[in-house]
């Protein structure tokens, strides 16, 4: 390790040359919600680099006065935590608007005037008419996600079913009971015995049992039969290369490791019982919520409807000028995403790419519970989707078909809160990315790659 060639040294390797390294910045997108109610303006021309700060504009329409934007900004504050409603189409209706009301009006701060002769104070805003506008924006500007809850009823009970370990890679070798300790910084060298550290087992699968009742998901009583067998599939194959002696060492310093391999395996085994499952909503729409992402310093906003030049750079590119999207700004993993944004906007009422947390949708990956955030949502006269463009050579791989089967099963308790409350049905596509063209339309791609 002090040798000035050894390998811990740590050395500086520039890859590329100085000209080609690139700036980049945050970019931040907020709803375009915020801007009509005085909040950031929108994107720069076409020329213009992205703002690194957002900058502020001219109070939009149709919020005139500071007092009037700070009952807006105070309004939509409050509708974001009317996390009970079924719907945000419920946001204007008149019992809501009068609660709203009550809210704003205990939180706002007038203006300080300063008394002037002839002067009389400017009246107060008109709380019911500004609170009934920010009700429309938030409606228009908003695609209804609900926040759903799949929980079991009734008793539940878990277990793993039998199987074989796959122990092919395991090929772990006895360590010396001394084990020698230098100190790096000065030579200096001492001996540690560990033999009399770890206690003896009568049987050599009780090193391994031992450390796996230690996990809280396995009961000892009921996997008892099944941790031996495992156990002992374990020890068999170290003594298939080891002698007696050396299995027994590897057994009592490498148990802990030997079983966190047994334990991740009998995740992917693990079955789950209950009465029956019920799918709570636990909150009719969330607040759509800030995009961040990083894009190379000074580069300007790209048309989404025109292709870029470099298509093997589009994750580097940020695009904008959209009508129909929820943000000013998004950004695209491949070139089949922007041709997907380019159909929406001509066919969609409204869509948008959501970020991570905007929907709670889980899938199983090997042994664990991982979210799925689709890469669009859109909505239309008819119903809202959930898109989600894929590699062709990606459409039957584990992890795919995984986020398919658990995106329809939200989409399916989704539709059942809507239509009890007046809303549009749920849908789930998975779309091969060589299937998009721009000429095509979303009637066509969900025709052809509908999920049920």
């Amino acid at each position: 390790a002090n040798r000035p060639d050894s390998v811990i040294h740590l050395e500086q390797v520039i890859l590329e040359p100085e000209e080609r390294q690139q700036r980049s910045q945050t970019v931040v997108a907020t709803p375009n919600i915020l801007r009509q109610l005085g909040g950031p303006s929108p994107e720069p021309a076409p020329a213009e680099p992205i703002p690194s700060q957002p900058r502020l504009t001219a109070t939009p329409v149709p919020f005139h006065t500071a007092e009037e934007i700070q009952v807006a900004q105070l309004a939509y504050e409050v509708m974001q935590k009317q996390v009970r409603l079924p719907s945000s189409a419920a946001l204007q209706e008149t019992a809501v608007q009068e609660q709203i009301i009550k809210q704003v009006q205990a939180a706002y701060v007038p203006p300080a005037q300063p008394a002037l002769p002839g002067m009389e104070a400017a009246p107060p805003p008109d709380f019911a008419q500004i609170v009934q506008q920010v009700a429309e924006i938030v409606v228009q500007g908003t695609i209804d996600i609900p926040r759903i809850v799949v929980v079991p009823t009734g008793e539940v009970t878990t277990g793993f079913h039998p199987f074989h370990l796959d122990i092919s890679n395991v090929h772990y070798q006895p360590v010396d009971r001394d084990l020698l300790i230098q100190t790096l910084r000065t030579n200096e060298q001492e001996s540690l015995n560990t033999g009399d550290r770890i206690a003896s087992e009568a049987r050599l699968e009780d090193y391994l049992v031992r450390q796996l009742i230690d996990f809280p998901d396995i009961s000892y009583d009921d996997e008892a039969d099944l941790l031996y067998e495992l156990a002992g599939e374990m020890v068999r194959h170290l003594e298939s290369y080891l002698t007696d002696g050396e299995v027994k060492n590897v057994l009592i310093y490498y148990q802990r490791q030997l079983a966190t391999l047994i334990h991740a395996q009998m995740q992917q085994h693990r079955w789950e019982k209950a009465t029956g499952y019920e799918a709570r909503v636990t909150q009719g729409f969330t607040p759509l919520r800030e995009s961040a992402f990083t894009a190379v310093a000074g580069q300007p906003i790209h048309d989404v409807h025109t292709p870029p030049a470099d298509r093997s750079r589009i994750r580097q590119s940020v695009f904008g000028h959209f009508q129909r999207c929820l943000y000013p700004y998004q950004k695209f993993d491949s070139d089949a995403e922007r041709k997907l944004a380019v159909i929406l906007e001509r066919e969609a009422e409204k869509w948008f790419k959501p970020v991570l947390g905007q929907f709670q949708i889980y899938y199983k990956s090997g042994i664990d519970q991982r979210e799925y955030q689709p890469d669009f949502v859109a909505e239309t006269a008819g119903g809202i989707y959930l898109l989600e463009p894929k590699a062709a050579n990606e459409m039957n791989s584990e992890d795919v078909l995984a986020k398919r089967d658990a995106a329809v099963t939200w989409c399916q308790h989704a539709s059942d809160h809507a239509l009890a409350n007046g809303g549009k049905p749920w849908q789930y596509a998975l779309i091969p990315h060589d299937a998009i063209a721009e000429n095509m339309t979303l009637v066509g791609l969900m025709s052809q790659y509908l999920c049920t």
